[in-house]
């Protein structure tokens, strides 16, 4: 079984994995856990350039083919040997990410970051992803460090980057499930624990 957390910058999904996995285990799996990008030598470097190097620029286009980059890495490394093994995975973002950081909000083709993403990834998409939804002034206030390079481009674009996540949860409901962050750790763990149920048929 492979699952994502995604949503904008500040609405808690590491946090909220962490916990999804370790109520997981509770239940007897035996989970891998990620992050996009990361999780592989080469993931882990491109993530430093991604989020870190304030002082380079990147285009928006070799911005999204650095993540699709780092994402195949993992795929092939980590995701697909974890589920081969009969493992749980749970993904802290994945490819729905790109197509809204890069795509509603930075301005590529839509349609092209899903076919990119299909080679990328030779198809692999979460069982489900839970959307964590917050609005940007709501989810900077809870970053209690410097913004990294992506948390950096501003209200405007975060507040597409919002758009596109609920925008695409609506196009394919069975595979997104969107889950308010407003509330309390606790209360969100428990919808995204009643989400996951439900997939996984855990009474």
């Amino acid at each position: 079984m492979f699952l994502s957390i995604d949503g904008g910058d500040g609405t808690g999904k590491s946090t909220q994995a962490e916990l999804l996995r370790a109520w997981l285990r509770q239940q007897g799996r035996d989970v891998v856990a990620c992050r996009d990008p990361g999780s592989t030598q080469l993931g882990e470097a491109v993530r430093g350039i991604l989020l870190d190097r304030h002082d380079l620029a990147i285009h928006r286009c070799s911005e999204m083919l650095l993540y699709m980059a780092a994402r195949s890495q993992m795929v092939e490394e980590v995701i697909r040997p974890a589920l081969a093994q009969g493992k749980t995975v749970v993904s802290d973002r994945y490819l729905l990410a790109n197509v809204v950081y890069q795509g509603y909000a930075g301005g590529l083709d839509v349609a092209t970051l899903w076919e990119v993403g299909a080679i990328a990834t030779g198809g692999l998409m979460p069982d489900l992803t839970i959307v964590l939804d917050l609005p940007w002034d709501l989810a900077a206030a809870r970053i209690a460090r410097p913004l990294d390079r992506m948390e950096q481009q501003g209200a405007a674009f975060h507040a597409r980057v919002r758009e596109g996540f609920l925008a695409e949860a609506a196009l394919l409901p069975k595979q997104n499930v969107v889950v308010s962050a407003a509330g309390s750790v606790e209360s969100v763990q428990t919808e995204i624990r009643e989400a996951v149920r439900r997939v996984l048929e855990i009474p």
